[in-house]
């Protein structure tokens, strides 16, 4: 496969991955599919890690990857030495995500325990007694009701697309600075020849 297919093929994969962690973090603003007060929303959903890290930032490098795969094989080195620069972009985005995601799923949400005060019950957790671990924890949070499943679930999802996306745009980088280096693929030249 030339750099050319490499690069468009990662560019199109990346689309859905971003549309996805996009929907992602946007729902971890709703949790139970409820409309909260903005202090009354987990604190990490606030660092736009879906829509930002694994969305735009990404999106960046994967028009640019679809651009310098053209029809198949990429014409020029200078479209592929835009994609390493972008596809680091991405894989900074990526693992922006990523962080951030485990952040989110070790400290935990932001819940009512039923006095009708919001609050970080799982902050003061041990490793030994984490929430993720101890489901029958997850009952300390009466609203918004499965507010602990909603966190993970979708925190989770962010944390794994973050992870494939920074991923595929490492790969990126290094089929385009192969790219760069050793040229891309040549097109097939029909040679005709003629007879006397």
């Amino acid at each position: 496969m030339c750099t050319g297919k490499c690069a468009k093929f990662i560019g199109k994969t990346l689309f859905p991955l971003g549309v996805c962690a996009i929907i992602a973090n946007l729902l971890l603003y709703f949790p139970n599919g409820k409309i909260l007060e903005v202090e009354q929303i987990t604190d990490f959903v606030w660092f736009f890690h879906g829509i930002v890290g694994a969305g735009l930032l990404v999106f960046l490098p994967a028009f640019m990857m679809i651009g310098a795969g053209g029809e198949g094989c990429c014409a020029n080195r200078c479209g592929m030495f835009l994609t390493v620069i972008l596809s680091a972009l991405g894989t900074i985005g990526g693992a922006y995500c990523v962080v951030i995601s485990v952040m989110g799923l070790v400290r935990g949400p932001l819940c009512d325990t039923g006095d009708g005060e919001y609050i970080y019950p799982f902050r003061n957790d041990t490793d030994e007694d984490n929430y993720l671990f101890n489901q029958d924890s997850w009952s300390l949070c009466k609203e918004p009701e499965k507010v602990v499943l909603w966190n993970i679930v979708l925190f989770s999802i962010l944390l794994g697309i973050g992870l494939i996306e920074a991923i595929l745009c490492l790969i990126q980088v290094i089929n385009g600075i192969v790219g760069v280096i050793c040229g891309t693929c040549m097109r097939k030249r029909k040679i005709s020849t003629t007879t006397a």
